[in-house]
C-alpha cells in the first residue's frame, strides 16, 4: 500500500510540474521577445519549444504513474 501511495505522489507532482513548464513555455512565447522571435522566424523560440516539450513530457508521466 506504501508504494502505490509513493506512486501516486510522484504521478501528482509530475502532473503539476508539467502544467507548471507547459505555463511557463506560453507565458514566454506570448511576451514581446517571443513574439517578435516568431514574427521573425515564423516558429516559436527555442526557449518555450523545450519548455512545452518538457511539460508534455511530465505530464504524460505523471498521468502514466496515476493510471499504472
Amino acid at each position: 500500500m506504501k508504494r502505490k501511495q509513493q506512486r501516486m505522489v510522484i504521478g501528482i507532482a509530475l502532473i503539476v510540474a508539467g502544467i507548471g513548464l507547459l505555463m511557463w513555455g506560453y507565458n514566454i512565447s506570448g511576451s514581446w521577445s517571443g513574439r517578435l522571435s516568431s514574427a521573425l522566424t515564423g516558429s516559436p523560440g527555442d526557449k518555450a519549444m523545450i519548455l512545452y516539450i518538457l511539460g508534455a513530457v511530465c505530464t504524460a508521466l505523471g498521468i502514466f504513474q496515476l493510471v499504472k
